[in-house]
């Protein structure tokens, strides 16, 4: 399994972009994947093909009515490994020994 962070949004639309957010966190949703937003983007979890038929599916959202769009795309792949979204922040809280904010 992939965990991907995605941050993607027009650049021609002005300061407030949450509408344009909020339409692919919407396909993000529907697509049935696990994810988590926080502030700076969203983190998905499912194969490679999944995420990138999200990301693509995201563009194309957006490309109706942006004529410029940003998209940021990290991948971490770990064979055998499902359910890391959570993972990772419950291994860093073990070691911290409280949670961290989220």
């Amino acid at each position: 399994m992939v965990v991907a962070e995605i941050s993607i949004y027009p650049l021609d639309k002005g300061v407030s972009l949450s509408p344009y957010v909020a339409r692919c966190v919407q396909i993000i949703d529907e697509s049935g994947l696990d994810y988590r937003c926080h502030a700076m983007g969203t983190v998905i979890e499912g194969s490679l093909e999944q995420i990138l038929d999200v990301v693509k599916k995201c563009f194309h959202a957006l490309q109706t009515d942006c004529d410029r769009i940003e998209c940021y795309l990290r991948l971490d792949y770990r064979k055998g490994y499902t359910g890391r979204i959570e993972a990772k922040v419950t291994s860093v809280e073990a070691r911290l020994g409280r949670p961290v904010k989220k």
